[in-house]
């Protein structure tokens, strides 16, 4: 359907750019398997996705909260590495992503360089060129009430209502058909 949507947009299938991030989601008491995210404060479960210029996510892991988000980037570029690899050339990301480890293993895995994108001013908002495609990806996510906190027990569960949630969106958009 991704591929669809891109098409429709007078793009390629496949993005050469994607914009990866993280987001913490707190978990209700059903969870079973849950984490600490120190950065954030939240008891819960990270959602890690990787997404194109439109919006469009490319991959997609779930994983407890306190693991960072460079190691869940990389889980999700891995899963995704089969359908992206022969595309991507540039990864673009937040500060939280520095580090030649973090770049060196992205080349690794898709053969593609990173860039960090670094905010010009600190404690101020601005936002970042670029980057707030991302930042509406999880927002169009958080309008799905069953993702604004984490109910589920297993994080495969959690990994497949983003799913749906990202396929409701696409199937909803005019122009994929």
């Amino acid at each position: 359907m991704v591929g669809k949507a891109r098409v429709a947009l007078g793009r390629n299938v496949l993005p050469t750019l994607l914009i990866v991030d993280a987001q913490s989601v707190k978990n209700t008491d059903t969870a079973d398997e849950k984490g600490y995210d120190a950065g954030k404060k939240v008891s819960g479960i990270k959602r890690h996705i990787a997404v194109d210029t439109q919006g469009f996510p490319h991959a997609i892991a779930v994983t407890t909260a306190d693991k960072t988000d460079r190691q869940g980037a990389l889980e999700a570029l891995t899963l995704h590495k089969a359908s992206l690899a022969d595309a991507v050339v540039k990864v673009l990301a937040d500060g939280g992503y520095t580090g030649q480890p973090f770049a060196d293993s992205v080349y690794e895995i898709l053969k593609a360089s990173v860039e960090i994108a670094k905010r010009s001013e600190q404690h101020t908002f601005n936002v970042i060129p670029q980057r707030w495609v991302v930042e509406r990806s999880f927002g169009w996510l958080e309008k799905c009430r069953r993702l604004w906190k984490n109910c589920e027990r297993y994080l495969n569960t959690s990994l497949q209502f983003i799913n749906l949630a990202f396929l409701v969106l696409l199937l909803s958009r005019k122009d994929t058909g």
